[in-house]
C-alpha cells in the first residue's frame, strides 16, 4: 500500500464520523459560518466582502456535501444529473431535457 492508501484508511472512519456531526449540527455550522463572516467583514471594513461570501459559500458547500449522504452509503459530492463540473450536459434539464431527434434542419 502506498502513502495515500494509507492514509485513507485511516481517515475513513474520521470521515464517518464528521459527516454524522454535520448532519446533527449543519443548522449550528451555517449560523457559525455567517456570524464569523459578518465579524471578519465588519473588521475588514469590507474591503474583502465578496472574497469573504465566495469562501463562505464555499465552506457552506463543502459541509453539505459532508452532511449528506447517497442511498448506497457514500458521501453525497458527485453531480446533478444532467450536469457537469463545466455546466449542463447537452440534453440535459438545463436545455429542455431531451436532445435533438437529428442534425438541424438545413436552411
Amino acid at each position: 500500500m502506498g502513502l495515500l492508501d494509507n492514509l485513507k484508511a485511516k481517515l475513513g472512519p474520521a470521515k464517518g464520523k464528521v459527516s454524522d456531526l454535520a448532519q446533527q449540527h449543519g443548522d449550528k455550522i451555517d449560523r457559525g459560518l455567517d456570524k464569523v463572516a459578518k465579524t471578519v467583514d465588519e473588521r475588514t471594513k469590507g474591503k474583502y466582502s465578496d472574497r469573504i461570501q465566495t469562501g463562505t459559500g464555499k465552506a457552506k458547500g463543502a459541509m453539505d456535501r459532508l452532511a449528506h449522504k447517497d442511498a448506497d452509503g457514500m458521501s453525497g459530492g458527485g453531480h446533478t444529473p444532467g450536469t457537469t463540473p463545466g455546466g449542463p450536459t447537452p440534453g440535459g434539464p438545463a436545455s429542455g431535457g431531451t436532445p435533438p431527434a437529428g442534425p438541424p434542419p438545413a436552411s
